[in-house]
């Protein structure tokens, strides 16, 4: 996938690949792989329609909806990356995985998920602008600098993930190559080094803490500006109107970080006992998010709804002409 160069770490056991070994201990593995195989059919169907309909009207063609299909794009390549791979792996038991895949699948995984948390930062830098400067919101946020943001976010995951992965992808692996995950993560994978891997750690570290709670602490900055600028508007009618257009982009964020800060807390409090039942929460906290985004801004947002129905009308009277 383009990583060769980069994947060579210079032993001749670089080739060996490995060995991905999850859930043996969960009696009902069969019934994650087909809850996750249902997730990413309804991912892939939800996001679809969500950018078929954005290209379909260019009423919508606007910088909050070029956001909103940046997260769409992002929400189908996350899964798309994590789960299609888990079935021949757990299904059927063709759990190798060569170490150039193995490396590749770690970097664009890590991508999409970084750019997942930097997407939900761009909706709430677009609503805090509508809310904020409603006159001169076509004129600050315009579709080109919205286009040059998205190029800006992009480029950053991708140095702030390559580096990492690079470094990883030369340790020596000359013990262990069973990767105790059900995919190639960067921790489980990088651990696996028989030389010194303290800097990989704590890169590892400042990389999730930057990826997480940077984005998280500028969302929470929008929304004390937004709620400072709301309380300031006179009617109590167009504070309830500024506060639901927030509503949307809250349930996204919430249902991103929920899940994903609930796992990481059973994990390090050590409730969860069993690894492979904290691996198949976190697998599913991870997935969810990309499924439940397009069905809640399709609900939530009105304009978006019937765009869509007028689409599945469409559709449907089209085969009668």
């Amino acid at each position: 996938m383009g990583f060769s160069v980069l994947l060579d770490n210079g032993t001749e056991s670089s080739d060996d690949g490995f060995y991905i070994t999850a859930f043996h201990t969960l009696g009902n593995k069969n019934y994650l792989i087909l809850a996750l195989s249902i997730i990413y059919i309804i991912t892939l169907m939800g996001n679809c329609v969500l950018l078929a309909v954005f290209i379909m009207n260019p009423s919508l063609q606007n910088p909050k909806y070029i956001a909103v299909c940046n997260l769409a794009v992002v929400d189908i390549s996350l899964n798309s990356v994590i789960i299609p791979q888990m079935v021949p792996v757990f299904v059927f038991n063709l759990n190798y995985v060569s170490f150039g895949t193995c490396f590749s699948q770690m970097f664009f995984m890590h991508l999409f998920g970084d750019m997942e948390s930097f997407s939900l930062a761009l909706l709430a830098y677009d609503r805090v602008i509508a809310i904020c400067f409603p006159l001169r919101y076509l004129t600050i946020n315009t579709n080109l600098r919205m286009l040059l943001i998205l190029l800006g976010i992009w480029t950053l995951a991708f140095l702030l993930e390559v580096y990492p992965v690079a470094l990883a992808s030369r340790l020596s692996y000359c013990a262990s190559r069973v990767v105790r995950s059900c995919c190639c993560e960067h921790g489980p994978v990088y651990r696996l080094a028989c030389s010194d891997i303290s800097f990989n750690r704590k890169l590892a570290t400042a990389k999730t803490l930057a990826v997480l709670l940077g984005p998280l602490f500028f969302i929470i900055f929008t929304y004390a500006v937004v709620v400072v600028a709301v309380m300031k508007i006179a009617s109590t009618t167009q504070r309830g109107k500024a506060f639901h257009t927030c509503l949307t982009h809250l349930l996204l964020v919430l249902v991103y970080y929920l899940p994903v800060i609930l796992a990481y807390v059973l994990g390090n409090l050590r409730l969860v006992q069993s690894s492979d039942l904290l691996t198949a929460i976190l697998t599913v906290s991870v997935t969810l998010p990309p499924m439940l985004n397009p069905i809640i801004y399709s609900l939530k947002t009105e304009e978006l709804r019937e765009k869509i129905v007028k689409l599945f009308i469409k559709t449907k009277v089209t085969p009668h002409k």
